[in-house]
């Protein structure tokens, strides 16, 4: 609920919150299954919300194909992968994720380079989000770079992750990660988070989200911490 509630609020992080959480009572590799359809109905709904998609069809194409390429390849990998590097790569993802904020890393990426970083950026963002099941960071970074306001940052990000992860879902089933089982616990999470989902979007609308923010930072960088640890 509270992953949930962080999407809400700014827009992503369901995935990067939400699979920690869950990897402190199940493996990795059943946290990345168990969240996927939650966060398809968390997207669907955010994109809805926030109105027509307008050119991001268009504008986001290059980048939405590499992505999901990207996705394939780093869901093989999960399957590959021991559950031990799994969570180390979890760790230091989130870690990763903690520093760049805390050092306010914030490039500008010019509108004419948006085509040429297209496929670097897809590829990069599908294969993290298929091993850690977190490819928003990159996305998120890539769209700030961009100078999209909040609104255009929101839609577009939510229109993204539809795509991207109805392509997991399919890619989970085909290697066999996401049973019958799983996709049970994956529709009452998806009931249970639409509650903190709800509420943070009520945050997102009323109130400055600095100090959420900066709250949500501390807690990431002690799992972060905790699963590098847990890892090693």
């Amino acid at each position: 609920m509270l992953a949930a509630f962080v999407k809400g609020a700014i827009g992503f992080g369901f995935p990067t919150l939400g699979t920690p959480l869950l990897a402190l009572a199940v493996d990795v590799k059943s946290a990345v299954a168990l969240l996927v359809i939650p966060n398809l109905v968390m997207d669907s709904l955010q994109l809805r919300r926030s109105g027509p998609s307008g050119d991001a069809p268009r504008r986001l194409a290059p980048l939405l194909l590499f992505t999901m390429i990207g996705t394939v390849v780093g869901t093989k990998l999960l399957v590959m992968l021991s559950p031990r590097a799994v969570t180390l790569a979890l760790g230091g993802f989130v870690l990763g994720y903690v520093l760049l904020n805390v050092f306010r890393f914030s490039p500008r990426v010019p509108v004419r380079w948006e085509l040429r970083l297209a496929a670097p950026i897809g590829l990069a963002a599908g294969i993290m989000g298929g091993v850690t099941n977190a490819p928003g960071t990159a996305i998120a970074l890539y769209f700030v770079a961009l100078g999209m306001d909040k609104k255009e940052f929101v839609r577009s990000i939510a229109f993204t992750f539809l795509v991207v992860k109805t392509v997991q879902l399919v890619t989970l089933v085909w290697y066999g990660l996401l049973t019958w089982h799983l996709a049970l616990g994956s529709l009452g999470l998806a009931a249970v988070g639409l509650a903190g989902f709800a509420l943070g979007l009520r945050l997102q609308d009323r109130l400055d989200q600095r100090s959420f923010n900066r709250a949500v930072l501390v807690f990431l960088a002690v799992l972060g911490v905790w699963l590098v640890a847990k890892a090693l």
